[in-house]
């Protein structure tokens, strides 16, 4: 038997359900959410019943977006030759934070893994190889995570680019700025060197 009332019992298990909240932390937000004026509450509702219903897939690159094509496929100004093919809505946000890609994206919506059932006909791949049959696309760069699915994604996605004459090119992996050689791990350092560059 829980410490709570059914009715908070119940909206605490509704936040445990986020990623990353724990017991205590779904606790915490419960009751802010309960301490709240209603209008704050039926704000939060609403943004959220909005959010589910007007947010959908870019038709281009299925990135989540209130409008078809996304603001970024849409800017005529971003270079449409480049695209940067990466596994998550979230990977594009922190791409554009850096303000230095000015090409277009490719959300796949996952990576190929096998070990969890997912294949390649499960993420977006044919809708990436159809957007490079228009002969427009010069370059794919693979910004897929460093982990074992996403560098084996990368590779699939690659070896099937190639006959296409199309450069597919991997962002570079190594030490953070800040970091210290001695604390870096192996695998770390082998992708530093790898992808070193003349100065």
């Amino acid at each position: 038997m829980g410490y709570y009332s059914p009715s908070i019992e119940k909206l605490i298990e509704a936040f445990e359900k986020l990623p990353s909240i724990g017991n205590k932390t779904a606790a915490r937000l419960a009751f802010h959410i309960l301490n709240a004026s209603e209008a704050e509450t039926n704000e939060f509702i609403e943004a959220i019943t909005n959010a589910k219903k007007n947010l959908k897939y870019c038709s281009n690159c299925y990135n989540i977006t209130d409008t078809d094509p996304c603001p970024i496929c849409g800017n005529a100004s971003r270079d449409q030759s480049i695209i940067c093919v990466v596994e998550d809505v979230k990977d594009v946000v922190a791409m554009e934070r850096t303000h230095e890609f000015k090409g277009v994206y490719h959300v796949l919506h996952g990576v190929v893994s096998p070990m969890n059932g997912v294949g390649p006909d499960d993420i977006k791949i044919k809708e990436l190889l159809a957007r490079l049959m228009d002969g427009h696309v010069k370059e794919i760069v693979l910004a897929t995570n460093p982990r074992v699915e996403g560098e084996a994604t990368a590779m699939y996605i690659s070896k099937l680019v190639k006959p296409l004459g199309i450069k597919a090119t991997r962002i570079a992996h190594g030490i953070p700025v800040g970091g210290d050689l001695e604390f870096t791990d192996e695998v770390t350092l082998s992708k530093a060197l790898e992808g070193r560059r003349e100065l």
